[in-house]
């Protein structure tokens, strides 16, 4: 079979809602070449899949790019996804250039070549995210996740998956309840439980999204450990939880901010990570307006992690 690459070129910030609306349409892969990878300081490696190519990149923006099989209707497919793409405009969503280019490619050209420039990747002091396919030894104190991203977002090495990975592996406290909204591919539900967490629930509402959390939690050995449910965020859960993690987007965290209050015991701590710079200041005034004290904002590139607490009341 052949397929229709559909490349939309756009901002980091769009990277995640983009990409939902891609899968949401029935793309069978995506393609995240980000124009700001080309400026990070990488370490040395000995090996060549390392070495970035300025030539697979955009001069700037981001390409989110994804595959659709080369149907009879895909033509009215791409029409539905540039209208969802427009729609995110309605969100405030900074779309950059939106530039939607289609391309036929044969499917021995894309089906497996993205798994060679997924390699392990170190992305706190203790933790170490491995490819289900890679061979890997291994070190004395690391802590593995083996991850297979299949068709929901995320290879674990997202900037904001960093920063909320990293907060976790601070504030997780043994036998905590942590609630992980938004999983995605069930990378911080598998942290928090290599954190010596406690009960962990996993939410998503895209049905994908739990499908490849629950193969990742089952990869990983933590299906007693780790309950995976469709949720439209906090909606029809009645746990009280220590923390709550959502690395999800700035317009999302913003509706969430009162029902993850009130859905943290007190001093419970609130991470959450999606936020672009320029969302700061609305995210902030809803998290304070909602109750919660900002304790940190941490930073990589233009993406942000809020650690904001539920405090004890007087």
């Amino acid at each position: 079979m052949n397929w229709i690459e559909i490349s939309v070129h756009t901002t980091q910030e769009a990277i995640d809602p983009v990409s939902f609306v891609l899968q949401e349409a029935g793309a069978s892969g995506v393609v995240i070449e980000d124009s700001a990878d080309l400026e990070r300081e990488w370490e040395e490696a000995e090996d060549e899949w390392f070495m970035l190519s300025e030539d697979n990149y955009p001069d700037e923006g981001t390409l989110v790019k994804a595959y659709l099989p080369m149907t009879s209707y895909v033509t009215d497919t791409v029409e539905e996804i540039k209208q969802s793409i427009n729609e995110l405009l309605l969100y405030d969503i900074d779309l950059g250039r939106n530039q939607v280019v289609l391309k036929e490619i044969a499917e021995e050209d894309w089906a497996e070549a993205w798994k060679k420039y997924y390699k392990p990747v170190q992305i706190t002091n203790k933790v170490t995210i491995v490819p289900s396919w890679e061979e890997y030894e291994k070190k004395s104190g690391e802590k593995i996740i083996t991850l297979d991203p299949g068709m929901a977002f995320g290879t674990g090495t997202h900037p904001t998956t960093v920063l909320s990975m990293q907060a976790l592996e601070e504030y997780t406290r043994p036998g905590n309840a942590v609630l992980d909204v938004g999983t995605g591919s069930g990378v911080l539900a598998i942290g928090a439980s290599l954190f010596e967490a406690g009960e962990i629930l996993a939410l998503d509402l895209d049905e994908v999204a739990v499908r490849s959390a629950k193969e990742n939690i089952s990869r990983n050995g933590m299906e007693e450990k780790i309950t995976v449910a469709q949720s439209d965020l906090l909606e029809y859960q009645s746990m009280q939880a220590d923390i709550i993690v959502a690395n999800i987007l700035a317009p999302i965290i913003i509706r969430l901010a009162e029902d993850a209050f009130s859905s943290l015991k007190t001093d419970g701590v609130f991470i959450t990570s999606g936020i672009i710079e320029s969302k700061r200041t609305d995210v902030e005034q809803a998290l304070t307006e909602a109750g919660f004290v900002i304790e940190d904002v941490r930073a990589v590139e233009d993406w942000l992690c809020m650690i904001a607490r539920r405090p004890q009341t007087l």
